[in-house]
């Protein structure tokens, strides 16, 4: 995720040989409460889109029909898969702001510890609810052979040919390639200069992966993502080191692709358009531009860190394990009626999400980062061997094989 939580600034001193500028971080210090709120917004839309806006026909059964029950709220949740590319945008600022500071190295076992304990726990869940639904001679939405189990806890089920156990979790892939490309620009040297000439590079070579019609440079690039990974990038160094001209053409520039290139992801949504679509995702930027560089970095209120932190958890359950929850309360309980229980599923998904944050990430990821972090250990990998004692000479009635 998309989907991480917004590290806190780290200031080193200026380098002008290495092509950075005065940082201003130290000037806006400490955590972007803001931007964790704005994770939790992208997160809700989402869920409000599987559960309220999906166009899917009968999704909640027969008896229940989305447009007619609620016709406000089905059509406003049409357009919440514009969380996704929220995320993705959040995701451009904050992996930039994780990566400032830190070797490769150590921006990998951040994101290994922060994404695969929530994400194996979660795999692990879906498939034994799922089984036991089997088991129970239910249908299961999710398939729990061991096959398809093991590739997904790789969390690249994608490329090995299998279906995803948590829908959602084909976002963390397209994470996991810009990923990729921000660790090789962390190998080249993460500067100011170099991390705009990355950006307007990869947009460059994104449209021209567009017009080959190259599916496999498409792939790499992240060609439908591009513009909003490089918004949120620039609008990090704004954050870091204040406004110019350059970073607003970037900005700009990467912006204008990003509407462009929307046009194909609305037609893949039916009932959304274009001009609504771009307005709500212009308008999201604008508020993560208030949280990067306007007043709401100001903000410090305490529940939206938390709020961020649940963000991930509730993410990858939500669908998987959220709307199963809201279907066996309306049908244990038709009298309820919908909306009360899809309510109820999403309060079962945020509990869940509050378990697994306090269970798994606080305590597995924490463990696993520490354990990480000592087996990266330069001083331990790159010490001398210790000095071994010479081999004693064994004494002679074992030498020769007499001793019986």
């Amino acid at each position: 995720m998309p989907i991480s939580v917004a590290p806190r600034a780290v200031v080193h001193s200026p380098s002008p040989a290495a092509g950075k500028r005065i940082s201003l971080a130290s000037a806006k210090g400490g955590r972007l409460a803001a931007v964790d709120g704005l994770r939790l917004l992208a997160a809700a839309a989402v869920a409000a889109y599987h559960y309220l806006g999906t166009p899917t026909p009968h999704f909640w059964g027969e008896t229940y029909d989305l447009p007619r029950a609620a016709p406000l709220l089905h059509a406003i949740s049409g357009y919440g898969w514009l969380g996704v590319e929220a995320f993705f945008l959040i995701s451009g600022f904050v992996i930039c702001m994780s990566c400032w500071g830190r070797t490769p190295a150590q921006f990998a076992v951040s994101r290994i510890a922060r994404l695969f304990p929530l994400y194996w726990a979660v795999v692990l869940i879906i498939v034994a609810v799922s089984t036991v639904a089997v088991l129970a001679g239910q249908r299961s939405g999710a398939p729990t052979d061991l096959r398809t189990t093991l590739g997904n806890l790789t969390m690249i089920p994608s490329p090995l040919g299998l279906d995803f156990t948590a829908g959602v979790a084909w976002t963390l892939w397209v994470e996991a390639r810009f990923y990729l490309l921000m660790g090789v620009l962390m190998l080249i040297g993460l500067t100011y200069r170099r991390t705009v000439a990355f950006g307007f590079l990869w947009l460059v070579l994104a449209s021209i992966g567009r017009e080959l019609h190259s599916e496999a440079l498409d792939e790499f690039l992240l060609s439908q993502y591009a513009g909003l990974f490089v918004t949120g990038i620039a609008l990090y160094l704004m954050h870091r080191f204040g406004p110019d001209l350059l970073l607003w053409l970037l900005a700009g520039f990467a912006w204008c692709y990003t509407l462009t290139v929307l046009d194909d992801r609305v037609a893949a949504h039916a009932g959304s358009n274009w001009p609504v679509g771009a307005a709500v995702l212009t308008g999201f930027l604008v508020l993560l531009a208030l949280a990067a560089t306007g007043p709401l970095r100001h903000v410090q209120w305490r529940f939206l860190v938390y709020a961020g932190a649940l963000t991930y958890p509730f993410y990858l359950v939500h669908q998987s394990l959220g709307i199963p929850v809201s279907r066996a309360i309306l049908k244990a309980v038709p009298g309820l009626g919908l909306l009360p229980s899809i309510g109820l599923g999403l309060f079962a998904s945020l509990l869940l999400a509050a378990a697994l944050n306090r269970l798994v990430d606080r305590i597995l990821g924490r463990l696993l980062r520490r354990r990480l972090t000592a087996a990266l250990d330069p001083r331990r990998r790159d010490a001398p061997d210790r000095p071994t004692r010479p081999a004693q000479p064994a004494p002679p009635a074992l030498a020769d094989g007499a001793l019986k």
